[in-house]
């Protein structure tokens, strides 16, 4: 019996490793450490970083693809309402450590100030749901992408005005979170900053996994991205699900946003970047793909990373849209295919 399992499970890896999927995790990972070998750890390291925030930005642009069934255009300026949150959370917490060096809050500082970037990027989501979308779902479904995105495209205009108007213009960042030596991993030498803001990616991804896999409440918002009808008919409550939704969507953006704060600066169009990475890597994954989001975070980043570092930082953006053009024409699913059903199929 376990012999049978065991070559079930083999089996299955291997049917995966031969898809198109698994052959193109094989072959980043194979770039990945030829670039390594050729220009240093710095490759994998940075491309690691990247990668980790990058996932948290994505997670949630796919979750709105996937359940709300709305191209989110506006998801960079909850990155940028992140990092806002986070310089006037921590800049007089900053303050307060400069003359107090042994206070607790030398090193919980940071963490209290990303927590409250996200609550206040979970209720900015929560607004955003009950203020803008549930109206419109409640006048009209039909055209829903194409109104949605209008929408989207709309509040995002709000919503960096309203930073420039109220905050103004100018760059409000950091040098850091934590002050110290950096510490050093295959002869790259990284910071303290990049090293726990993967850290906490990589945590908040898992609990978000957990959450999405293990919990009642997971289960229930991934029930709604397969069938609202059928949600509705085994009782879920479908209002208080595209409202956590929503939240969860933004939190994931803002606590992206407070921590990279040390590397982007808030000002009212500093989410652009992490919402051209998203988009790139929510296509690259399939469309309404939470989970696959996260593995092609780490592609597009790496790809970023070899982009600067062979070519130049002028063609960042242009390789990863030339490969996204070829992926869309080629395999419109995504490399991933998608898990559940996106914006074209609903």
């Amino acid at each position: 019996m376990v012999e049978q399992v065991e070559k079930r499970i083999w089996e299955r890896v291997l049917k995966w490793c031969r898809s198109l999927a698994g052959l193109t995790v094989i072959a980043t990972v194979v770039i990945a450490l030829l670039a390594t070998l050729d220009r240093g750890g710095y490759v994998l390291v940075n491309t690691v970083v990247t990668g980790g925030m990058t996932a948290l930005v994505a997670m949630g642009l796919a979750l709105t693809l996937g359940v709300l069934n709305i191209p989110m255009f506006a998801h960079g300026e909850y990155f940028m309402i992140g990092t806002l949150v986070a310089y006037y959370v921590f800049t007089p917490i900053s303050e307060y450590v400069s003359t107090h060096p042994e206070s607790l809050l030398a090193f919980w500082g940071p963490l209290v100030t990303i927590v409250a970037a996200m609550i206040i990027g979970a209720l900015a989501g929560v607004a955003s749901e009950l203020l803008v979308f549930r109206q419109l779902r409640k006048r009209s479904r039909e055209n829903w992408v194409m109104n949605s995105f209008l929408l989207t495209v709309g509040l995002s205009v709000v919503l960096i005005n309203a930073h420039q108007l109220f905050f103004g213009a100018d760059f409000k960042g950091i040098v850091g979170y934590w002050s110290g030596m950096p510490f050093s991993i295959m002869d790259v030498y990284i910071s303290k900053d990049r090293g726990i803001a993967f850290i906490l990616a990589a945590v908040v991804v898992a609990a978000f996994w957990f959450f999405m896999t293990y919990t009642r409440t997971g289960r229930a918002i991934r029930a709604v991205s397969q069938d609202e009808t059928g949600a509705l008919m085994v009782g879920i409550g479908l209002n208080g699900i595209l409202l956590l939704t929503m939240s969860l969507s933004c939190a994931l953006a803002a606590i992206a946003g407070a921590g990279l704060l040390f590397m982007y600066p808030s000002y009212p169009s500093v989410g652009l970047e992490p919402l051209y990475m998203a988009w790139f890597v929510v296509i690259l994954a399939g469309l309404g793909n939470v989970l696959g989001a996260v593995m092609g975070a780490f592609m597009v980043a790496l790809l970023k990373v070899l982009t600067v570092e062979y070519i130049g930082s002028g063609w960042d953006f242009v390789v990863p849209s030339a490969l996204i053009i070829v992926i869309l024409i080629f395999k419109p699913s995504g490399i991933f295919g998608s898990e559940v059903r996106g914006v074209l199929d609903k």
